[in-house]
């Protein structure tokens, strides 16, 4: 049995609010992270950050065309001290991202929303740049 409509805006809702989560937790970590190596990254995260906000508005705007209120519940937020935590933390959201839109396609393509399935596209794609910026950065 397949998704319905419903099941599938739950879902989306979920990831608006891993998406406002995302975005505070770059905000948080663009201000906190420390060490002159992570000067560029600082400025990086602060482009993810917006990015997000990007996403966050793009969901909203998804729900509410299915005839749905988008959420204003914000998921699980992670800090630390340590600055390679604070990226690692964030490598562990945008795989969790990743695979959460991979998933999204598929039921709106199974649904026919093809609308939607075009609009998670384009945010799985920023999500996958996002991730190879944070390796890099993990890396270095």
């Amino acid at each position: 049995m397949g998704i319905t409509k419903k099941e599938l805006i739950d879902k989306l809702n979920k990831d608006l609010e891993w998406e406002y989560a995302a975005m505070v937790q770059y905000i948080q970590h663009s201000a906190a992270i420390t060490g002159a190596k992570y000067d560029s990254v600082r400025k990086e995260l602060i482009i993810h950050a917006q990015e997000e906000m990007s996403h966050a508005v793009i969901l909203s705007t998804q729900i509410d065309y299915l005839g749905a209120t988008p959420t204003v519940n914000v998921e699980k937020v992670e800090i630390s001290s340590e600055s390679l935590t604070m990226l690692k933390q964030d490598l562990k959201g945008e795989r969790h991202a990743i695979e959460s839109y991979k998933q999204r396609i598929g039921e709106a393509e199974e649904l026919k929303e093809y609308g939607l399935r075009r609009a998670l596209e384009d945010i799985l794609i920023q999500e996958e740049e996002h991730e190879r910026d944070l390796l890099s950065a993990i890396k270095e």
